[in-house]
């Protein structure tokens, strides 16, 4: 649980570290419209932040950490890809800096596998918390 609470805490500074850097980074360029970097700060929260402190609870009541092990890494790993790419693009919007098919298409894909890694691992890392739920019988 110690290693979830400290996840949870890290998440925490990067979601407000990305809000922070969204606001001023736009404000500072004097950028007004949508930009990837909004969603910096959201991601960081509900899918850092709150998805380890649930994981405190789900593993006080049904000791679950001993099944998630490498799938909570390959969570991190696509949760961390996808918000860096948001961060690259939000910048380069922000930044107006044009890009070529090829350049916008390999942020879109390094994006899209960050997302795959991460919903792969979300859906795999429920199955092992139903199967803890059901072993205990409750």
């Amino acid at each position: 649980m110690k290693k979830y609470a400290n996840a949870a805490i890290v998440y925490s500074f990067l979601a407000l570290a990305g809000g922070v850097f969204y606001r001023e980074f736009t404000k500072f360029n004097g950028f007004e419209g949508a930009t990837s970097l909004g969603f910096v700060h959201p991601h960081y929260l509900m899918l850092g932040v709150f998805f380890f402190l649930a994981l405190i609870v789900f593993d006080k009541l049904f000791n679950v950490s001993q099944r998630l092990g490498k799938l909570l890494v390959g969570y991190q790993v696509g949760l961390n890809l996808s918000v860096i790419m948001m961060l690259v693009r939000g910048v380069l919007q922000v930044l107006g800096t044009p890009l070529s098919s090829g350049a916008n298409a390999a942020i879109s894909g390094i994006a899209g596998i960050g997302h795959i890694i991460l919903g792969v691992s979300l859906v795999m890392i429920l199955f092992k918390i139903k199967s803890a739920v059901m072993q205990e019988g409750r």
